[in-house]
């Protein structure tokens, strides 16, 4: 199949390509997932591999042509590749920067020096929110853990009231906020404004964050008190360097896409002409391609030669932080093509069918649909693609700040009750040295008091937006 057949595939609406009953495509969306859950489970395949098997099956159980379900898994892979593979690179360029040239540790020791006792809890969220922005999760924890174990070991502070709210403004961020992978496939599928959502999406996070880090965290110490394991803090990225870059001008850096992001997003409201001339400048730099890209460059000044990095330096650290993202790249493509493959066979319209005659919210239905794939499979990132292009249908008739509003639905969805099926469960698990009982009162709490209450402050915003 050639390029252009290919966007004009994933471009174009296209007729359901079975003419199954509703009943029928249940049961083909049902052995579908449970086909992918049993692949990731059981046989410990690749979630690629996983989604793309998956994928062919849901289209035989809908009794779909075979060619045409190809197409359509080969078409959503091409077109979610395409909306996001940039940003996921890009981002995860700028968090290798960040974190070589010992940026977040600047961050990090900056807060770290100005709070002491019960502002401590508080300090370790906007640690780590400002360095999650960038970061992938797994990233982020494998960066903030030896500060978790430092300062809960010297401050003799219990493990969960430090490493609960970093754990929380890391996953909220992962969850709601552009550019993480999820959140971004989200926006391109139900096509969302990214300002919007970003703006929408911050007013969420900051309430959530506080309830499931800081106030949970006073819980989940008396819960589960351990210390901190001491062979689990690593060596800090910056204990090799001379010197690292400033604080202000780190938190700018990083800063510096949320801010050209969100003032395109203000632009857009104020202005509202889009031939005028400061609209399309901003629609221009405020794009999520040439906001991390500006980002990117400066970050390779401001952070990289701050720190002494040479060209070869630099040119060592872009290398190394693209090969990480190659699975995530592979497995948001498949989700892609699961999603699309999930819209060609008439599920999005079964859905919104299914929402008219239940009388159910769309934003309700959108997060539980996450929460059942991400109960499923594990996978918050799974979960918001696949959700995403189930719920699609629903954003037909959504206001702007609505479609924001589904994207936010269903990220929060995302992200209810990790276990044993969730990767993140076990790394936390580990690094933290706790048992199975002890994560799960701990990690699958917090991350289930996340997602009920970002979602509940969705359906909230919802009556009033």
């Amino acid at each position: 199949m050639t390029r252009l057949s290919v966007e004009m595939l994933a471009a174009d609406p296209v007729e359901p390509i079975t003419s199954a009953g509703h009943a029928q495509l249940g049961i083909a969306v049902l052995a579908g997932i449970a086909v992918i859950v049993l692949l990731i489970t059981k046989f410990k395949l690749h979630a690629f591999l996983a989604l793309t098997i998956g994928s062919l099956a849901l289209g035989a159980f809908a009794r779909a042509p075979l060619d045409k379900a190809i197409a359509s898994f080969t078409a959503g892979l091409g077109s979610t590749v395409a909306g996001v593979g940039v940003l996921i690179a890009l981002g995860a360029i700028l968090g290798k920067l960040l974190a070589d040239s010992g940026g977040a540790d600047q961050i990090v020791d900056t807060i770290l020096a100005k709070a002491g006792g019960r502002a401590m809890p508080w300090a370790m969220v906007l640690i780590a929110s400002v360095i999650g922005l960038p970061l992938f999760f797994e990233v982020g924890i494998v960066l903030l853990i030896p500060v978790v174990l430092m300062v809960a070991r010297r401050g003799n502070y219990s493990l969960m009231r430090i490493g609960i709210p970093a754990l929380a403004g890391l996953s909220v961020m992962h969850g709601l906020i552009p550019p993480h992978p999820g959140p971004l496939v989200a926006i391109d599928a139900v096509k969302a404004n990214l300002g919007v959502t970003l703006a929408l999406g911050v007013l969420v996070a900051i309430p959530t964050v506080i309830v499931a880090g800081p106030l949970f965290s006073k819980v989940a110490a008396r819960w589960v008190d351990v210390p901190a394991p001491e062979k689990m803090i690593p060596q800090r990225p910056s204990e090799d360097l001379a010197k690292r870059p400033g604080f202000g001008v780190t938190v700018a850096t990083v800063l510096l896409p949320v801010v050209l992001m969100l003032a395109k997003a203000l632009v857009d409201i104020v202005v509202d002409d889009p031939g005028a001339t400061v609209q399309r400048v901003f629609d221009v730099i405020g794009s999520p391609l040439v906001a991390l890209l500006s980002a990117v460059i400066v970050g390779m000044f401001t952070l990289g030669r701050a720190a002494g990095f040479g060209k070869e330096r630099l040119s060592s650290t872009v290398e190394k932080s693209l090969a990480p993202i190659a699975g995530v790249l592979m497995i948001v493509g498949a989700g892609g093509g699961f999603k699309q493959t999930l819209i060609d066979i008439g599920v999005g319209q079964m859905i919104l069918d299914f929402s008219e005659d239940w009388s159910i919210p769309a934003l309700l239905l959108a997060w539980l649909i996450a929460v059942a794939i991400r109960l499923a499979t594990g996978s918050a990132t799974v979960a918001t693609i696949s959700a995403a292009g189930l719920a699609a249908p629903l954003a037909a008739d959504m206001s702007t700040a609505h479609t924001a509003l589904l994207v936010l639905a269903i990220g929060a969805g995302s992200l209810f009750f990790s276990h044993v099926n969730d990767a993140g469960f076990w790394l936390v698990k580990e690094y933290f040295g706790l048992d199975v009982g002890q994560t799960v009162k701990t990690w699958s709490v917090m991350e289930t008091i996340i997602s009920v209450v970002a979602g509940a402050l969705v359906l909230l915003l919802s009556l009033v937006l």
